[in-house]
């Protein structure tokens, strides 16, 4: 491992209903996967990012909803962003059109995210598209959320956007359980009960399972089915909704 003054981080920052995720290098490299529903996520950013950085290396959407891409429109205006990664599925909404005018009137180049993708971070920071793979006819949106495991040394963050148990059964079906073991699991849309299932906790044996969700939202996330079954197989649950931003931060072996 390369050592460094500076260490990995990982925040899921509080956006509210949503999902926003901010990753440091140790080399000070920086991704931001989603963007929540809104500017909230200029808020969180400042608390993590120095007052005068205004780059990202690579920004991921996993997919086009609200609460996931609505705050980036305000990211690509404060911030230079030197990559935009996309599942490839569109929508019809104002959100979503608003993003990619954004993206093409800012000349960000955009990445068509596909399985055993790589994007180097750093070299021991690593972060792996698992899915979508080549076929991308979907019923809905959330069944094309980009799914992504994040390396960093000997600890791995397994983050699902809202990928639903039809998803979590094709990487079931596609990879080896050594593939998809994890430290961090990010729960599947907001620890939505249609998401995170028993055979998939079983296989990736998270020790903690995070939850990004809105204090008092009106779908009850996280379902308690979620946060049950997360507990049988022994996972500490970690909500944005009670925590606020949920970090974990991993210093380089001496």
């Amino acid at each position: 491992m390369v050592k460094t003054n500076s260490p990995f981080e990982i925040v899921f920052l509080d956006v509210g209903q949503g999902d926003a995720i901010y990753i440091k290098a140790p080399n000070g490299n920086q991704m931001l996967i989603d963007g929540g529903r809104d500017k909230s996520v200029l808020r969180e950013l400042a608390k993590v990012m120095p007052w005068d950085d205004r780059f990202i290396d690579v920004v991921v959407a996993t997919h086009p909803d609200a609460d996931h891409v609505g705050g980036l429109v305000s990211v690509a205006d404060r911030f230079q962003i030197g990559a935009i990664i996309e599942s490839g599925t569109t929508a019809e909404t104002v959100v979503y059109k608003n993003l990619e005018t954004k993206i093409n009137n800012k000349q960000i180049p955009k990445v068509l995210a596909k399985s055993g993708m790589k994007i180097f971070l750093d070299n021991d920071t690593i972060f792996t598209v698992l899915f979508p793979d080549s076929d991308r006819t979907f019923k809905d949106t959330n069944e094309s959320s980009i799914v992504g495991r994040l390396i960093y040394g000997n600890q791995s963050f397994l983050l699902n956007g809202d990928a639903p148990i039809k998803t979590e059964n094709w990487l079931l079906a596609h990879y080896l359980p050594s593939d998809l073991q994890t430290t961090v699991l990010k729960a599947g849309h907001h620890g939505s009960k249609t998401s995170t299932s028993q055979k998939f906790l079983e296989t990736i044996n998270p020790k903690y399972v995070v939850v990004s969700a809105g204090e008092n939202n009106q779908y009850g996330h996280p379902h308690q089915e979620v946060v049950s079954r997360a507990r049988q197989f022994g996972a500490n649950i970690l909500s944005t909704a009670e925590s606020g931003a949920v970090s974990f931060i991993v210093r380089s072996e001496e």
